[in-house]
């Protein structure tokens, strides 16, 4: 039984706390952790145009902050591009339709020219000479005027 009293007393006391070294981080971490907090860097009171041009200002908690900004001018801008685009698209429209609305009075003005110059009492008496089968003939007396007395 003495064997089971030292189990026993070895069981009743108390355990030491275990004193375990804190973990050295690795060097991976280290590098991990501070590129990590690199981004995070609080923005400094003086936003200059070194910062500006180097990139300094657009950190990850700007980005986050500002990220439905960059959102509706990205999609702004692509609204304006697109808009852009057809307009340029009817202004083409326009003026191909500008270009054939010219060639058709031109060509509307040469018919109605040439129409004229066939209606032409001089082209018309050449045309019943020419003719062969023409019956027609050009009159040598004057028209009669008829006068209808307006009482009747």
């Amino acid at each position: 039984m003495k064997g089971e009293d030292d189990i026993k007393t070895t069981r009743q006391q108390p355990a030491e706390p275990l004193q375990e070294e804190p973990k050295k981080p690795t060097p991976l971490q280290e590098a991990i952790r501070e590129q990590a907090t690199e981004d995070e860097a609080p923005l400094s009171a003086s936003v200059t145009l070194r910062k500006i041009l180097g990139g300094d200002f657009l950190t990850a908690e700007v980005l986050r902050r500002q990220i439905g900004v960059i959102i509706l001018i990205a999609f702004m801008t692509m609204i304006y591009v697109s808009n852009r685009y057809s307009c340029q698209q009817d202004m083409l429209e326009i003026d191909k339709l500008k270009e054939e609305l010219k060639d058709a009075k031109y060509k509307a003005l040469a018919v109605s020219s040439d129409l004229t110059e066939m209606c032409r009492e001089s082209n018309v008496l050449k045309m019943l000479r020419n003719g062969a089968d023409s019956v027609l003939q050009i009159p040598n007396q004057p028209p009669y005027i008829i006068n209808i007395p307006e009482n009747e």
